[in-house]
């Protein structure tokens, strides 16, 4: 028996992948992280599925769950929200299941990122502005940050910041940024992407703040750098006419060099 861990996207039922769906329709058990993942998607579940909500439990409570339904010859569809690579807590799962000698499968989601830039309509890696997204937070109560990964550093590259779990700490996130970007760079700051109630608020560093909705307290996503702008960015050589590639060879079309 697995317990097969799945992202469940960012919020959009509608935004699971078909293999997700269908491991969660073949398991008689689910566990959801109840806090962020919509309802809607355990519908997928059989009709006589033990479904339980994670939210109150804590990491013994749901490793006890798989291990109960496992031993039971039972397999298990374990969902979080988003993509499970980044801020799942999958990692200490996996490895008090594994411990338990539990067979583990995983399974990718749409993530949060991704779900953001769409909703803003945006490239984050456009030529001559930015080809890196970095995707960071800072401190928390539930994880301290490696010393080196910090915004300032990350700042120094110019790469497309892609800051999580962090709009509480907007201001510091503005005073980290405002030197290596300046004040005038372009800032998304994504609410709930993809749910019925998602909000965007656009601005620069320096308008940031004061453009910020009061009621925007949480699962938000702090998107920073030039690209977001939208301009000033050259043209990719990939599909210029005189760029030789696999699939669309110059001597194919009688193009020369001279």
């Amino acid at each position: 028996m697995t317990v097969h861990f799945i992202g469940a996207g960012p919020g959009a039922p509608d935004l699971l992948t078909l293999r997700g769906r269908d491991l969660i329709a073949s398991c008689p058990v689910c566990l959801y992280a109840g806090s962020l993942v919509p309802e809607e998607i355990l519908a997928h579940c059989p009709a006589d599925a033990r479904i339980v909500n994670t939210a109150p439990l804590d990491l013994d409570a749901i490793v006890a769950e798989c291990k109960a339904a496992t031993e039971a010859g039972q397999d298990v569809a374990r969902l979080h929200s988003g993509d499970l690579s980044v801020w799942s807590a999958m990692g200490e799962q996996l490895r008090r299941l594994r411990a338990e000698g539990i067979p583990v499968s995983v399974t990718p989601g749409v993530p949060s990122f991704a779900a953001a830039a769409a909703a803003l309509g945006a490239e984050l890696t456009l030529p001559g502005l930015a080809q890196s997204v970095v995707l960071t937070r800072t401190p928390g109560r539930a994880s301290r940050m490696p010393e080196g990964e910090s915004l300032t550093n990350f700042a120094a590259t110019g790469a497309t910041l892609a800051i999580h779990l962090s709009i509480h700490n907007l201001a510091t996130v503005v005073a980290d940024l405002t030197p290596a970007y300046g004040a005038d760079c372009p800032v998304a700051v994504v609410y709930r992407a993809t749910w019925p109630d998602q909000r965007i608020v656009r601005a620069t560093l320096a308008t940031i703040e004061g453009a910020m909705d009061a009621g925007i307290e949480r699962t938000a996503l702090i998107l920073v750098g030039p690209a977001l702008s939208g301009e000033g960015f050259d043209e990719s050589c990939l599909y210029a006419p005189d760029y030789d590639r696999r699939f669309r060879p110059r001597s194919a079309t009688g193009a020369s060099d001279a």
